[in-house]
């Protein structure tokens, strides 16, 4: 694949100790992947908080939603890298065009079946296809980076700018949801959710021009490692679990700590907060030039995520509560940023759209299991005890991430190995 930058990073960087977001965005051919990709994106921050709250008012039960939520949850952690990895062989718009037309669908079933409350297994049938189906839009816009920033300082800026914009639509995601669920129709986050995953996603898909090549030409039969035998990336797939239990487990507690003081639609204000300070610290963390290796990052971030997470169940008022919920939200966008960044020097160029898809699969089971049990958790205790979930979820991971530390290290990658029929194709292995 060739690469293409639009100025030559020597150049630019005389002028300035630091490559900037200004400088990123004239990247040419940047705005025709980044606007339809901020839409396309945007579903996916309402999906899990708009099961949650339909599921919930059709049910009562805050452990029956959590658990509906939990099942797309899963489904997407296990399908996303198999995506990732098709769309790194065929391409991204093959696998980006009937991903969105079922997961249009199946969310509309999903709707349709919880309005006819239907039983958990129905609702759990239709789940399953619509988080296998959910796009991977993220990481696919990554990849686009990769392509046209390859070698250049502004991989980083380019990192942080992804996290800013992921965090963005977590600001508006829930807000826009929960309004439309207690304001509206129950229904109606879910189904403007799939409307514009439909939307969104077709017009994506329709910037062929910036689309990564694919690793298989022609008639060449490819063998290539799976991103998932890089030790760093399994390393930074727990790092993203733990991410994940802070993301569902805030959903869920949030909202029932919102109807519990009579306040329901206080939970999208709460969530937005918490994704604002995400977004915040995500904004500084890219206009940084840092100097400390990544690794270490890495673990300073954890280490400030986990604390903050571990006060969460003492909240028991709204103004303590949000801001707790920004502290944590400014600990989550330096260890989403690092870990993205860590992946462009531990997997090769060809494989690091399903790398990416694993750590979004991650943070996507993370999350699953996190409503379910903080679900649980809220249904059978006190309010706020689902906010033990985010504590226990980082904890371990940063226990993981200070003894496997060492496996974030790239490694010299001065072999390749070429396998296939026809044509022999080097394959860049660490």
């Amino acid at each position: 694949m060739a690469s293409t930058v639009t100025t030559e990073p020597s150049k630019d960087l005389s002028a300035s100790s630091r490559p900037g977001y200004g400088q990123l965005l004239r990247t040419r051919g940047a705005w025709t992947f980044l606007l339809p990709g901020f839409a396309a994106r945007q579903p996916f921050a309402m999906l899990t908080i708009s099961i949650v709250l339909l599921v919930q008012h059709t049910t009562g039960s805050y452990g029956a939603a959590g658990a509906a939520a939990a099942v797309t949850g899963v489904s997407m952690a296990l399908f996303a890298p198999y995506s990732g990895r098709l769309a790194d062989r065929y391409g991204q718009r093959a696998v980006l065009v009937p991903g969105v037309l079922v997961h249009a669908l199946s969310g509309l079933a999903l709707t349709a079946l919880a309005l006819a409350h239907a039983p958990m297994w129905a609702l759990f049938a239709a789940a399953v296809p619509t988080g296998a189906s959910v796009p991977q839009v993220g990481p696919m816009v990554r990849a686009r980076w990769g392509v046209k920033l390859q070698g250049s300082p502004l991989m980083a800026t380019a990192a942080a700018f992804e996290s800013v914009t992921d965090e963005l639509t977590f600001v508006f995601g829930p807000l826009l949801a929960t309004a439309l669920c207690t304001t509206v129709a129950p229904a109606a986050g879910l189904v403007t959710e799939a409307a514009l995953t439909l939307l969104g996603g077709l017009l994506f898909a329709a910037q062929k021009g910036t689309q990564p090549g694919v690793t298989m030409a022609g008639h060449a039969r490819v063998e290539q490692a799976s991103a998932l035998r890089v030790p760093g990336v399994r390393v930074l797939i727990v790092a993203f679990l733990g991410i994940g239990a802070v993301f569902g487990g805030m959903q869920v507690s949030l909202a029932a700590f919102s109807e519990s003081i009579g306040e329901p639609g206080l939970n999208g204000v709460l969530y937005g907060v918490f994704a604002a300070g995400n977004m915040l610290s995500g904004v500084v963390c890219g206009a940084i030039a840092w100097k400390v290796a990544p690794q270490r990052r890495l673990v300073v971030g954890y280490g400030a995520l986990a604390l903050t997470a571990s006060g969460l169940w003492a909240a028991h008022s709204v103004p303590v509560l949000a801001g707790l919920g920004l502290l944590v939200g400014m600990s989550i966008a330096p260890a989403l940023i690092t870990g993205y960044t860590l992946v462009e020097g531990l997997v090769p160029a060809g494989a690091r759209t399903e790398a990416f898809t694993w750590l979004t699969g991650a943070v996507a089971l993370g999350q699953a299991a996190a409503v379910t049990i903080a679900g649980q958790l809220e249904d059978r205790f006190w309010h706020g005890a689902g906010f033990l979930v985010p504590m226990a979820g980082t904890v371990l991971a940063l226990a993981t991430l200070v003894s496997l530390r060492s496996r974030l290290v790239a490694r010299s990658r001065s072999r390749t190995v070429a396998r296939g029929v026809g044509h022999r194709v080097p394959v860049t292995v660490d």
